[in-house]
């Protein structure tokens, strides 16, 4: 790897990433709405993938750095897409009017958003995406354990795109009002959108993770496993459906918060008779 060429490329890309966002942050204070923001986070990570490609040329694997660029390229876009048309013309997003809530209205609030919502998920971006930029810049062709990890992606992919489309297809129905989602996928992890996204990232680290140097960047697809299950996305989101949704307890306690596996039977009733038998064994 030219480590030169590959540290000024973090330099330019941290720029690329912060004028993503800065332009989403213009959009956001003028419509007094930040979800927006949401769309701008695929859309980031597409900007620095697309950017790095091209500062890499000349430095590393054609195949490798094509392979990183396009699998992000697609998960970016679609996610953006996904958003942008989910949200057309709703209110602000609960999250965001709860978080700037803690803050006076006015200027100041508008100050803790570009600073707790925007250049937050700048830095984010940028660091979760540093095992892409390394691809970019590895000389060596991707060997098998990067092919699994483009397998991994697919998986990912796969649930992500068909979670969502599940999900807005029962929404669509007036009939699911209130009700909780608890089919196709969902039958099998409350999350499978989130559970994808980990595989998305895992799958994309391991395209650096056939070299020594790769493993250097595993913290990237860590900390978005644990903002997906741990911190930003599940237990947030959970939160709020619990004290929304009839039926979400009892949902939660035979589905898998993460990991898809097979739903949890309920708890069998024991009548007094069998309690009686059982008692005379």
């Amino acid at each position: 790897m030219n480590e030169a060429a590959f540290f000024a490329n973090l330099v330019i890309t941290a720029a690329v990433a912060l004028g993503v966002f800065l332009a989403a942050f213009v959009v956001g204070a003028r419509t007094g709405r930040h979800r927006g923001v949401d769309v701008a986070w695929g859309l980031a990570f597409v900007a620095v993938a697309v950017t790095g490609y091209v500062l890499s040329d000349g430095h590393g694997d054609p195949t490798r750095r094509g392979l990183a660029t396009v699998l992000v390229v697609l998960w970016g876009t679609r996610l953006s897409a996904h958003i942008w048309w989910r949200s057309r013309g709703a209110p602000e997003d609960r999250r965001y009017a709860r978080m700037l809530s803690r803050a006076p209205e006015g200027p100041a609030r508008t100050r803790y958003a570009l600073r707790m919502v925007y250049l937050l998920q700048a830095g984010i971006v940028w660091f979760v995406s540093l095992p892409i930029q390394a691809a970019q810049y590895l000389p060596s062709a991707p060997g098998a354990l990067a092919w699994a990890g483009g397998a991994l992606w697919a998986v990912g992919l796969f649930f992500e795109a068909v979670g969502d489309r599940q999900l807005a297809r029962f929404k669509s129905d007036p009939a699911n009002r209130d009700r909780i989602m608890d089919r196709g996928l969902w039958r099998y992890t409350r999350h499978p959108n989130y559970f994808g996204d980990a595989c998305v990232w895992w799958g994309l680290f391991l395209l650096v993770a056939d070299t020594a140097v790769g493993w250097a960047f595993v913290l990237g697809p860590l900390l978005m496993t644990y903002l997906l299950a741990f911190g930003s996305g599940k237990p947030m989101l959970e939160r709020q459906l619990s004290a929304e949704r009839p039926g979400w307890a009892e949902y939660a306690d035979r589905t898998s918060g993460f990991l898809p596996l097979p739903p949890r039977r309920a708890p069998t009733t024991t009548t007094p008779s069998k309690r009686r038998r059982r008692s005379s064994r």
